[in-house]
């Protein structure tokens, strides 16, 4: 029976250590500062954080990392559209300032200039509060994707104690296979020799 080492990983540190990496991979940082925020919650090297990420954990998570990535993309690509729809905005609205200057000097103020002015602003702002409708929803997934995660790691420990019990009781049952089969073998041998000694 083997001893369990001082410094052995729980459970929860590594569901923390998954935790925090795949959070990572969906903001786009690198795991290596995973591993320092991971490591400095745990009172452990990154580099004992990145060996038990790469040699046990990650491969418990294939879906999550690759889904992790997929949110990464999504994300990058909300945030491309908005800054191309403000800098659009800006765009628009240097032009219209300039020309507003223009006309200032000439004292014609145009108001329909100004009333697309502030139908951009009011589109934009739209635009902006549908964005953050967009980010609850995120939030709302990537905390059902984290109980699922340790739905499924807590499973995959399950089963593999499961394992580990099925293994046991299997040698327990040869075992005793083999005992009963010695037994049986030595019952025949006094048989055999109880019949010799009443031919003698």
């Amino acid at each position: 029976m083997s001893a369990t080492r001082q410094d052995a990983w729980s459970q929860d540190e590594d569901l923390l250590l998954a935790e925090v990496v795949l959070r990572h991979i969906r903001e786009g940082g690198t795991q290596l500062l995973a591993f320092e925020e991971v490591g400095r919650q745990l009172s452990r090297t990154a580099a004992a954080c990145g060996f038990r990420w790469n040699s046990y954990v990650r491969k418990q998570y294939k879906t999550g990392i690759e889904l992790a990535k997929k949110q990464r993309k999504e994300l990058k690509k909300q945030t491309k559209t908005v800054k191309s729809e403000m800098n659009e905005f800006i765009n628009d609205h240097a032009q219209a300032m300039k020309r507003a200057e223009e006309k200032a000097g000439s004292s014609e103020v145009n108001l329909p200039e100004l009333d697309e002015i502030l139908k951009n602003i009011k589109a934009l702002y739209e635009k902006a509060e549908h964005a953050g409708g967009s980010q609850k929803d995120l939030t709302i997934y990537e905390e059902r994707i984290q109980q699922l995660e340790k739905q499924t790691y807590y499973l995959a420990a399950e089963n593999e104690k499961l394992i580990n019990e099925i293994q046991s009781i299997e040698q327990d049952y040869k075992a005793l296979v083999e005992i009963m089969e010695r037994a049986r073998k030595m019952v025949v041998l006094k048989g055999d020799d109880r019949q010799r000694n009443v031919k003698v």
